[in-house]
């Protein structure tokens, strides 16, 4: 038992039966799919709720205890464990419900549960009220479903279009019901529920809150009883009833009453209509293809016993409460029975069907016509159902049609009676009081009923019979068919009816007759024939004509006859407009039932005129009736007001047509009905102010101001005539507005009203003139110039256009304006009191009029005001919004704008008020200082504040809003709401929008539930009603997305409302993205609704039809995930992370999801499928099939074909017309170019152009239609642009911004591969859009980059190729990288000439993609290499193949590619030629065929660029100024550079750069001149702080460096062509001679000026040789010793560098070397400056060496460039170039040379045994390693481990390799010094001959072989033995050994081995020789 004694928390007696509805309306109304299923399932659930109506489960004393002890026991609730204890005064209530309702006590406890959980959505009310409107919710959704399957069922009057299956169903489940007794129970019920007796009871219990909660339960209740009443409608229009049911409904019938005013309330109204229904056979006249089966259905015609007992209750039942009621009833029962006479059936019904004419005639008596008028027609619900009025309609039809002899007796009686009254009038008696008016109710039943049509069904056309054929398209009688066919018999006969009604007509029918026809005159084609008849009464008979009188008193002729008699009458009693006696009419006037005829017939005018335009101008145009020229006439005469008022109605029916109305405007002026001329001397105003404030303020009814005021606004919307009244006064319409505005609007609330209703009637009717004034302005820069008039001689001022003069008005502080906003304020107030009041329809049409005029001067004003300003007019405005904050007359608060959004509070019952109520908030919002201002109105007062809020909430949450109703469809007013309630959603979500993009506190914090008064970021969202969170628009708006995001087909709102939900995902993403809501917002979304997890895993979103939205929605949804994955990354929120991106990435299916849901397109098995045999079935990964719904192509609308405008000018205006919209997409504006092109055709003038109008219209048209087409395809294209970019950054983030080990290397590369693959794809297909490639291009580029990034670091975790595996590379396929560069060179060649741009993108990822091929650094262990033939033949390793296989697809393009990368190498924007030129630099260096080098070189492009350094040289001298303007020509240049060196690194290339004379291009370059001054000490003025900036010097070693790179290079190069090569260098060397000395001389010790040095002496070593002069040319003497002279310098100063740096200052040198780093610096640099220091030395001693060996092969005739002196140098400060180094010098260098050696040598070994035991490396190595490659301090720490063993591999790599480096350097250094001390000691002490002291006057010695040595003096025979023992000293046992070691440890196998040995012994031998 206590299982089933659990609490419902959704409330069994609410939610349920919610839920029951929402199936229900979605099935039936609105069609879903699959709803049929659902609905069967919900009806077999809730079938005991139908069986049951509307009653309450019983009290039970056991529920009663279980629900006391709640309190201390707890008590179990389903969907949650375990018990929950509730509070005491819960329970109070919960009994409280129960003795209220007479419920079960746990149904009470569950709608409280229910009232405190659904409390949020009705703010204001406690738990017990809103249980109060949950409990009648719930009985309303039963009724309504009840009445919706009713009315679904299959049957004989209607259908509404559904599934059979669906039809089957409802009618059997509802056939079930009936025979369980439903339409007692229904009966029953509307007996026992009343609004009067449940609110009796609610009072008693405090059961009632506000006024709002009064209506809402008021309402509830209402709408249970008339949907019950209806559900027996709905029964009785498809299906009849059975006799008992019949019955019960007759006897319910019998007790009903009617209301105060004579009429039936809606709900006995639906039950009356119910059994008209029931005794229905018209329908028998369809013939339908089932009309069989309805026959067998209807037991009137099979059962005779139905028939007797309906029969024998009507007939001689008791009499009715309302007879006149039995009447109607017994009216229609004789009408079935002749149907029925008339029937085959019928005759075994005669017995019946004899008594008709006697219940006629008693129907007759019982005053049937006129209880049809008055209590049917005059009941307010009649109107509003269609079958009410189809079947009343046949009532009438039936009874002329069927009951001829009735309706002739009625005419007989008729006439009779006139002749007794027209007797009594001659004899001056009373008429007899006993005169029955049967006819004259029914002619006014016939006019009432057929003069209201609001479902456009125009049911009087079967009272016409079509004598010609009309000129419409359809012919509709009520047959359909052919033009000369015969109308049925029914309409001949009616039309007959109205025809003879009409013939001798008594002067008692004279106006109800004029009522009937006015009537059956409303409608298009109705008014066309009644005007026709009343036209062919008039025309004369012939039995008239001797007579002399004219027609039927009812036609034109007579009619407008005696208006001009009336007028000829009158006229002639016109006073003068002095005379006082005006005011008392004379004597002659129109008697009240001449008024009455005269205003009948006006109506009737008025009628026909306003329906038919043919009527308009045939009677216009009369010449003999004038009837507009009369009416004026008549209005200037003495009548009374009320006439007058029909006059001037008539008069606005008239003015409808604009031809029309521009001729009346004109006579309006002259009979100056509004006086606007004031004749000279005239002491009072005359005219219609005169009546309005003499005659009818004093009457206390204004008729004649509000038909003039509908005059005015007819007028107003057909034309405006600029120059009306031109002559006699300024002309315009000034007079007219100034009488509206200020003796109609001003003092309305002021006057005194008889009619309380007629106050708002006058205010609405003067405001829609001025709505539809101000509508058609638009401002021009004419209306504020102050322009002049002549009048009579002088100048007065001009008129300004009305609409000109109402925005005056509404932008300054005037009454007009202070009055709209006080209507509003109380129009408001009202609508607050929930309670009918006269006029309220009046008042809320007054309002929106009020909120129209705002909102229209919001939008015009800033057009208004910049005109005014440019036109320096001295007019005063201020703009509206802060009018708007000022102080309310009434209420002494500023508080005009709360009053405006009051109204949202009100969206339910007014929602155009509340849509312009939005709309004008939106304006308002786009001012920041507005905002803040209104945060603290609408929270000043906390009650305002919730009401605010709820108001907002209410429109957001609206469930009938409907997007995509056309505005063309207003014709239903429901979906005309539905597109209001739309579009004020609209309004809302974009005012969020703004309000969001301006700093706070603003409106869309507060709206959306953040703090305004506290820091914003320190709020903390809740869902509604936990902590007192009230209800806020964030909650709305996730509600709306929310709806079906859990079910399969994703969130409703995508689908339903597109745009909607487009804006929705905007401001959540908007909150997401600013920095102050971020927090809050993602905390919430994340925790409390998985808000991004339950929408992302519907992507992609697919609209057919609204492609735009759906890429929008996707747009705002894919950027929001990409910054919840950036801030969980950053949290390390590790799950959240992972699970989304599972979500996005994962290809595996899902198991919950095994029905293949989403299963993969065919066409989208692109190339992955061929790469991967995986046994599992994929399926598309979300990012893909997101990619997927993004189309690229584009449709573009073909060009203009134009007949008669010009193409450029269209063009032109065109573009002209465009602007920026509120999404930011420029498009055209279609309106205003509408106004451009239509005031272009109507400029022309002569009767060609006319002629040719319509055609003219048409191409207009077209362009328009053209214009929209463009501007859809703009939006398209941006909306797409839009979703890629957002696309585009969700793939970035989740590639760099997730954590690297949440998705595995391998997984990685094939995501990346696939998202490359796919993206080719689209962007290569042949009609994707151009627009789209740059953000594809982007993507590619970031996408590429990572896959590089991923392979090289799987290849550094050690997945090694040491196998050459044969898939290929790391985890992704050879075959898909290759896919990837040939999808990605198509692309290239796919942009063609122009977007050079977009190609930079795409260089730059083809090098991160050759970059995966490029080999890694490898250690040098310094062992023996492998012999040729084994490189040979060793196995190609993976990098090798990949390389290969690239190059091979690249040359597969041929020179197409050539072209396009070397034209974008040449110029073009910076970026682009940078990166071709890299991608030329990489490319050659993996050509081996040089293919690529033979085109460059062929097609000129290499000539291009060596001639472009010339344009470079004036650049760069530019960036050599202190402050550089642009570093983009240093960064160009060093890529140029870069490329011209990997040219010349083949000696083909370096050939072709000479020829292209790079060298004398280089020489002629005067940047190389600009060396600046070495900064060191003047440092502070010019850095950089940020470092960015590298300082002057810095930049000009920048522009030295690679040229000394490429000269250095191309003299490696040109082995065969050397000489030549050498001679440019050296040219160049001496071209800039004092530069290079400049830095030679350099103290200096920096890492740029030692490269600067190394780079140097490598060049002059190879090239400043005495040699490089002998090159055959003629080279006269004087230029050869200037050339000796330069060599000799580079010489001498090499030596004294070398002196510098090995001797006098290495310490020097090598302590600055240690200082210069910095310790957060890499340790990269020191090593690199060593590595310097070693290879200048190097250099140098090359350069002796290739000196000594030039000048001699022999020793003995050898130059000498070091002096006789072993001993070491000593430590000069600066070396003297004049003195020569001694050889102790090289000596030293040999010694260190030597010693470091062994020290780099433990260094290396060291090193790559740790690299060899990487693993086993203690972490505080690893970190010290890591150290040498991170600077800064704490950089190690912030790397993970896997990272930081990567790092210290590849630092140990870089020290094993420069370690190696600097081996080589010192083994040659060893080499060449050996070498030259051999030499020299060979000369010295072999070959020299001593000289004496007495020969120094001699000259040099050895003078005669050329050059001798470097000015050496002469050599002692002292010196020489000084020598000799030095050398002994110097080279000692231990120097010797410590060679022979290092030829034992490296020369072995690395250089000439054995040549240290011999040298060693040589010198040796010649120390001991020469001792000897």
């Amino acid at each position: 038992m206590a299982a089933q004694m659990a609490v419902n928390s959704g409330a069994s007696l609410w939610g349920p039966l919610k839920e029951l509805w929402e199936n229900v309306e979605g099935a039936i109304w609105r069609k879903q799919p699959e709803s049929v299923h659902l609905l069967d399932l919900q009806l077999k659930k809730h079938k005991p709720y139908f069986l049951s109506l509307f009653k309450n489960p019983p009290k039970s004393a056991e529920q009663r205890e279980k629900v006391r002890k709640a309190s201390t026991e707890g008590i179990s609730i389903q969907g949650q464990q375990g018990s929950r204890l509730l509070p005491e005064q819960l329970l109070a209530e919960a009994f409280i419900l129960s003795d209220l309702f007479d419920l079960g006590e746990l149904a009470a406890l569950e709608l409280l549960l229910a009232g405190e959980h659904q409390q949020p959505h009705f703010p204001g009310l406690t738990r017990g009220l809103v249980a109060i409107l949950l409990y009648w919710d719930g009985k309303r959704c039963v009724a309504n479903s009840l009445r919706s399957l009713i009315q679904s069922r299959h049957g004989k009057t209607f259908t509404l279009d559904l599934s059979a299956d669906l039809v089957s169903l409802t009618t059997r489940f509802t056939d079930e019901l009936m025979a369980q007794g439903l339409t007692k129970q229904i009966l029953n019920l509307v007996s026992d529920i009343s609004v009067t007796r449940e609110f009796e009871k609610l009072q008693k219990e405090r059961g009632l809150g506000n006024e709002k909660h009064r209506k809402e339960v008021s309402d509830l209740i209402k709408e249970c009883r008339q949907s019950l009443a209806e559900c027996l409608f709905a029964w009785t229009c498809q299906s009849p009833l059975s006799k008992d049911d019949t019955l019960a409904l007759i006897g319910h019938l019998e007790t009903v009453t009617a209301e105060a005013d004579g009429s039936l309330d809606s709900v006995n109204l639906a039950l009356v209509m119910a059994l008209l229904y029931c005794l229905d056979v018209s329908f028998l006249e369809q013939g339908t293809e089932d009309r069989d089966d309805l026959l067998q259905a209807q037991p009137l015609l099979t059962e005779k016993q139905y028939v007797s007992a309906v029969h024998s209750r009507l007939v001689e039942g008791q009499a009715w409460k309302l007879p006149s009621l039995q009447a109607v009833v017994r009216l229609t029962w004789a009408l079935s029975l002749r149907a029925l006479s008339q029937l085959p059936q019928g005759a075994a019904l005669v017995e019946f069907t004899e008594a008709d004419e006697v219940l006629a005639d008693q129907a007759l008596l019982g005053g049937v016509f006129l209880f049809l008028t008055e209590g049917i027609l005059g009941s307010e619900g009649f109107h509003q159902e269609e079958f009410y009025t189809r079947r009343l309609h046949a009532l009438i039809t039936d009874f002329l049609a069927l009951m001829p002899m009735k309706v002739k007796q009625l005419r007989n009686r008729a006439d009779e009676d006139a002749r007794l009254i027209h007797m009594a009038l001659q004899m001056g008696s009373e008429p007899p009081s006993s005169l029955r008016k049967d006819l004259e109710h029914l002619m006014i039943l016939i006019g009432e009923f057929y003069s209201k049509d609001p479902f456009g069904l125009e049911l009087a056309l079967e009272f016409w019979c079509p004598t010609e054929s009309l000129q419409h398209t359809s012919l509709t009688g009520s047959f359909l068919g052919v033009a000369l066919q015969r109308p049925p018999h029914k309409q001949v006969v009616l039309s007959k009816f109205v025809r003879q009604m009409g013939d001798l007509l008594p002067a008692t029918l004279y106006i109800p007759y004029l009522r009937m026809l006015k009537g059956l005159a409303n409608g298009p084609q109705s008014s066309h024939y009644c005007f026709s008849l009343l036209k062919t009464n008039g025309a004369p008979h012939g039995e008239n004509l001797q007579s002399g009188v004219s027609g039927s008193p009812v036609s034109w002729e007579h009619l407008f006859h005696s208006l001009m008699l009336y007028h000829e009458n009158l006229r002639r009693d016109v006073p003068s407009a002095d005379s006082t006696q005006y005011r008392h009419p004379p004597i002659r006037g129109i008697t009240q039932r001449e008024l009455d005829g005269l205003t009948a017939f006006l109506q009737l005018l008025t009628t026909i005129v306003t329906w038919s335009e043919n009527a308009r101008l045939a009677l216009c145009e009369h010449p003999q009736w004038t009837p507009v020229v009369v009416m004026l006439g008549l209005l200037q005469c003495s009548i009374q007001p009320i006439l007058k008022a029909q006059l001037l109605h008539a008069l606005a029916a008239f003015g409808k047509s604009p031809e029309i109305a521009a001729s009346l405007w004109q006579s309006l002026e002259y009979t100056q009905i509004l006086q606007t001329v004031k004749a000279p001397g005239q002491r009072q105003a005359a005219g219609i102010e005169v009546e309005l404030n003499e005659i009818e303020s004093s009457c206390e009814e204004y008729p004649l101001t509000r038909a003039f005021c509908h005059l005015i606004s007819t007028l107003v919307e057909s034309s405006l005539p600029v120059n009306l009244g031109a002559g006699l006064r300024a002309p315009g319409f000034q007079p007219y507005l100034a009488f509206l505005r200020d003796a109609v609007f001003l003092p309305f609330p002021t006057r005194a009203y008889r009619r309380p209703a007629e106050k708002w009637e006058v205010a609405e009717a003067v405001l829609e003139v001025f709505h539809k004034l101000l509508r058609d302005y638009e401002p021009q820069p004419a209306d504020f110039l102050q322009e002049t008039v002549e009048l009579q001689g002088e100048q007065v001022p001009a008129h300004k256009p009305p609409g000109h003069s109402l925005m005056f008005h509404l932008l300054n502080d005037s009454p007009t304006l202070s009055l709209c906003l006080s209507l509003l304020e109380e129009g408001v107030c009202q609508l607050d009191t929930y309670a009918p009041f006269p006029g309220k329809k009046q008042l809320e049409s007054a309002v929106l009029h009020c909120l129209s005029l705002l909102d229209l001067a919001l939008q015009k004003e800033v057009v208004f005001m910049d005109l005014l300003r440019e036109s320096q007019a001295s007019l005063l405005v201020s703009p509206l919004e802060q009018l708007l904050q000022g102080v309310s007359a009434q209420s002494r608060r500023a508080d005009h704008i709360i009053n405006i959004a009051r109204y949202l509070y009100h969206s339910s019952s007014n929602p155009e008020a509340a849509y312009l109520s939005a709309k004008i908030l939106r304006h308002i919002a786009r001012y920041p200082n507005i905002q803040t201002r209104l945060v603290g109105d609408f929270t000043h007062d906390q009650a305002v504040s919730d009401k605010l809020m709820a108001g907002f909430v209410e429109c957001l949450d609206n469930d009938e809003a409907q997007e995509g109703v056309e505005k063309a469809d207003d014709s239903d007013p429901d979906k005309r709401v539905a597109r209001i309630r739309h579009e004020m959603q609209i309004h809302i979500l974009n005012l969020l929008i703004t309000s969001l993009e301006l700093k706070g506190p603003n409106l869309a914090l507060y709206l959306l539930g953040y703090e305004v008064k506290k820091p914003v970021s320190s709020t903390n969202l809740q869902d509604p009603g936990v902590l007192g969170c009230p209800r806020s628009c964030l909650h709305a708006i996730l509600s709306l997305l929310q709806r079906g995001s859990e079910r399969r087909s994703g969130p409703i709102l995508t689908q339903q409302a597109p745009h909607l939900a487009e804006l929705c995902y905007q401001v959540i993403y908007q909150l997401c993205a600013c920095s102050d809501t971020s927090g809050p917002t993602m905390r919430y979304l994340r925790t409390s609704q998985d808000f991004l997890f339950s929408h992302l895993k519907h992507l992609p979103f697919i609209l057919p039809g609204n492609e735009i939205a759906a890429l929008n929605q996707m747009s705002w949804l894919m950027k929001t995930a990409a910054i919840e994955l950036r801030v969980t990354s950053l949290n390390r929120q590790r799950s959240h992370t992972q699970r989304l991106l599972n979500l996005l990435l994962d290809d595996q299916p899902h198991m919950q999801h095994a029905d293949g849901e989403m299963g993969m397109d065919d066409e989208s098995k692109s190339v992955s499928s061929f790469l991967h045999f995986d046994t599992v079935s994929k399926v598309r990964r979300k990012l893909l099939s997101v990619l997927d719904a993004i189309d690229f192509s584009q449709e573009v609308p073909e060009q203009l074909q134009l007949d008669f405008f010009e193409r450029t000018q269209i063009e032109q205006v065109i573009s002209n017309c465009e602007h920026v919209n509120e999404q930011g997409h420029t498009v055209c504006n279609v309106k205003l170019l509408h106004r451009v092109l239509f005031a272009e055709v109507n400029a022309l003038q002569g009767m060609a152009a006319i002629g040719q109008r319509p055609l003219l219209m048409e191409e207009v048209n077209s362009i328009l239609q053209q214009v929209v087409e463009r501007n859809r395809v703009r939006c398209s294209l941006s909306a797409k642009r839009h979703a890629l970019q957002s696309w585009r950054s969700l793939v970035e983030t989740i590639l760099t911004a997730c954590p690297a080990e949440l998705i595995p290397p391998d997984q990685r590369q094939l995501i990346i591969r696939d998202l490359l693959l796919d993206l080719h794809d689209k962007v290569l297909s042949e009609d994707a859009a151009v627009e789209l490639m740059p953000v594809v291009a982007g993507a590619v580029f970031t996408l590429t980059a990572h896959l590089s990034q991923s392979v090289l670091s799987e290849q550094q975790q050690g997945a090694g190729l040491e196998g050459g595996s044969s898939s290929g590379f790391a985890s992704i396929a050879n075959s898909a990288l290759h896919l990837i560069l040939r999808k990605l060179l198509d692309f290239i060649l796919c942009t063609g000439g122009g977007f050079q741009r977009l190609r930079a993108h795409l260089y730059g990822s083809l090098l991160y993609y050759l970059q995966i091929a490029q080999k890694p650094e490898e250690p040098d262990t310094l062992q023996t290499g492998m012999s040729m033939w084994e490189r040979l033949t060793a196995p190609e390793d993976g990098f090798s193949k990949l390389q290969r296989e690239n190059l091979a697809i690249i040359e597969s393009y041929g020179t197409a590619l050539m072209e396009v990368v070397c034209r974008d190498a040449c110029d073009g924007h910076e970026i682009g030629r940078m990166l071709a030129l890299a991608v030329l630099d990489r490319v050659l260096s993996i050509d081996r065929q040089s293919q690529w080098l033979v085109y460059l070189c062929n097609s000129g492009y290499l000539r291009v660029l060596v001639e472009s350094l010339r344009q470079d040289d004036v650049a760069l001298q530019t960036l050599l100024m202190p402050q550089p303007p642009l570093l983009k020509p240093l960064y160009i240049y060093e890529s140029k550079m870069a490329l011209l060196t990997r040219v010349a690194k083949t000696a083909q290339g370096a050939v072709e750069l000479l020829c292209c004379g790079l060298v004398a291009q280089l020489a002629e370059c005067r940047v190389f001149h600009m060396l600046p001054e070495n900064d060191s000490f003047r440092v502070f003025g010019q850095r950089d702080p940020s470092g960015f900036i590298p300082s002057p010097l810095e930049r000009y070693r920048q522009i030295l460096l690679p040229t000394l790179r490429l000269l250095q290079v191309i003299l490696t190069s040109t082995t065969t062509h050397h000489q030549q090569g050498a001679a440019q260098v050296l040219q160049w060397l001496i071209v800039h001679s004092d530069t290079i000395q400049s830095i030679l001389r350099s103290q200096d010790v920096s890492m740029g000026s030692l490269q600067e040095l190394s780079l140097l002496t490598a060049i002059i070593s190879k090239t400043a040789l005495p040699g490089a002069l002998d090159l055959g040319q003629e080279i006269n003497s004087a230029a050869m010793l200037e050339f000796q002279g330069h060599i000799g310098r580079f010489q001498r100063q090499c030596l004294s560098l070398l002196v510098r740096l090995a001797g006098t200052e290495r310490a020097r040198y090598l302590k600055q070397i240690e200082e210069s780093v910095a310790p957060g610096d890499a340790a990269e640099k020191r090593e690199e400056m060593e590595v310097a220091m070693q290879q200048i030395c190097a250099n140098i001693m090359e350069y002796c060496q290739t000196l000594l060996l030039q000048s001699s092969a022999e020793a003995q005739f050898t130059v000498c460039l070091f002096s006789p002196s072993a001993s070491e140098p000593t430590d000069m400060a600066v070396p003297s170039v004049s003195r020569v180094p001694s050889l102790g010098l090289v000596l030293l260098l040999l010694k260190n040379s030597a010693t470091d050696f062994f020290r780099y040598h433990d260094s290396h070994r060291q090193s790559l045994g740790k690299l060899q035991r990487l693993e086993q490396l203690a972490p505080e190595e690893l970190k010290e390693l890591c150290q040498g490659l991170v600077s800064g301090s704490g950089g190690v720490e912030k790397i993970p481990s896997v990272q930081r063993s990567v790092l210290a591999k590849r630092r140990l790599v870089q020290l094993v390799n420069n370690r190696a480096k600097l081996l080589a350097l010192c083994s040659y250094n060893i080499e060449t010094c050996l070498f030259v001390i051999w030499r020299h000691l060979e000369y010295y002490l072999l070959y020299c001959t001593p000289s004496d002291p007495k020969d120094s006057l001699l000259p040099g010695y050895r003078d005669a072989s050329g050059g001798g040595g470097l000015g050496l003096s002469r050599v002692s025979q002292q010196d020489l033995e000084q020598l000799q023992n030095d050398v002994a000293n110097s080279f000692t046992e231990p120097l010797q050994r410590k060679l022979l070691e290092v030829e034992g440890l490296y020369s072995k196998t690395h250089s000439r081995h054995t040549f240290i040995q011999a040298l060693t012994r040589r010198i040796r031998g010649l120390v001991r020789h020469a001792k000897s």
